[in-house]
């Protein structure tokens, strides 16, 4: 798509970033780490930081916030902000030395992206803040951008299709940058997706059309990993039972963004992206997250990019594990060991396996290992 010389008038050219803490010493510790690379703003309590982030909530990239302090503690202020509605507009980063369970569960339960224990490490916090800052600020532009350019991509409908395509893959594949991860995941669930619908009769009663914006609309079924804290998403170890509560709300975090975004919700991925999202975790057997469905009370699309899913996370190197062969792979997916999987589904993969991994082989010497599933 050409590039339109109006849009750089979105460019965020000063992120803001907004550090509150009773501390002096530690608010110059922060500002040492940051100020190069951010507009700072400090408050010594609270009370006095809550007001600067209503009143700043349009230009915040971001707050870092401390616990026990005068006036409003900070779990306090991220209770006025989640009723607000600010925290899903401005990440906030809880940078304490009280780092008790009942405060970290308290704190990720009302929305804050991570929980930094003091003292900070400059280089980690710098990269734990940044990481997410940038999907923030991306996610914003994104927005901005479309709005600008509505009236022109509303009267071309297959090129809002491409623009919308490279956008959502885009966002898709920023989140598993943010993992240290390539983006082929992404590219080979969406082939995987496409091509069995193409090609077995689980696409039957689907027209070429709809297949395209499923297929499209796969490559968004992680987006709520951009909730997800790094410490639980880069997680080398198996996850800690709370830690699996947490990596679980992807699905319903992935679902909520795609709500929120005005421009999404109009395009015509969305009700497959949405329900992809939020459901392809589910099993055939109901044990399955968020909802626990069944059989055939989970879509189609669904249950394949489920399958794709986990295909490719078993035949893929992780931090955790090494990749496994193909055969061994189809074993465990059809022994149950990685939960049950509609009959009919497995048979029609099963039968195009092959030719998938034809698909597959030529992406596999050179892509990136992915570091995509915990659970």
């Amino acid at each position: 798509m050409q590039e339109d010389s109006n849009w750089d008038v979105v460019e965020e050219e000063h992120p803001r970033l907004l550090i509150v803490d009773d501390s002096e010493l530690n608010r110059a510790l922060l500002a040492n780490i940051f100020e190069s690379s951010y507009e700072i703003q400090e408050a010594e309590n609270g009370k006095e930081g809550l007001a600067l982030i209503l009143s700043g909530r349009d230009s915040l990239s971001a707050v870092l916030l401390d616990v026990v302090m005068p006036e409003m503690n900070g779990l306090q202020v991220l209770h006025a902000m989640k009723s607000e509605g600010l925290l899903g507009q401005i990440p906030v980063f809880l940078i304490t030395a009280e780092s008790s369970e009942a405060v970290m569960q308290e704190a990720y339960e009302l929305g804050v992206m991570d929980v930094i224990s003091k003292p900070v490490i400059p280089y980690v916090v710098q990269r734990r803040v940044d990481s997410v800052v940038e999907l923030f600020s991306a996610r914003r532009m994104l927005g901005k951008k479309v709005h600008l350019q509505q009236h022109r991509l509303l009267q071309q409908a297959q090129q809002l299709a491409q623009m919308s395509f490279g956008m959502v893959e885009a966002l898709s594949t920023t989140i598993e940058f943010r993992s240290d991860e390539s983006g082929e995941h992404v590219r080979r669930i969406h082939h995987i997706t496409e091509y069995l619908l193409q090609h077995t009769p689980l696409g039957e009663g689907l027209s070429k059309e709809e297949i395209t914006l499923i297929s499209m609309a796969s490559i968004m079924h992680d987006v709520g990993k951009i909730s997800i804290p790094d410490a639980i998403l880069n997680k080398p170890g198996r996850l800690t039972p709370e830690e699996y509560e947490i990596m679980k709300t992807h699905t319903t975090k992935g679902a909520e963004l795609l709500a929120r975004i005005p421009q999404m919700r109009d395009n015509p991925t969305y009700p497959y992206a949405y329900d992809i999202a939020l459901h392809h975790h589910e099993r055939w057997d109901g044990r399955g997250y968020p909802e626990g469905l069944a059989g055939d009370q989970i879509s189609i699309w669904a249950q394949i990019v489920s399958l794709a899913d986990v295909y490719d996370a078993l035949i893929s190197k992780r931090c955790y594990k090494n990749a496994l062969g193909y055969e061994e792979a189809l074993a465990m997916i059809c022994g149950g060991q990685c939960g049950t999987f509609n009959p009919r589904l497995l048979t029609c993969f099963l039968a195009v396996e092959p030719e998938i991994r034809k698909l597959y082989l030529p992406q596999e010497s050179s892509h990136k290992d992915d570091k995509e599933e915990h659970v």
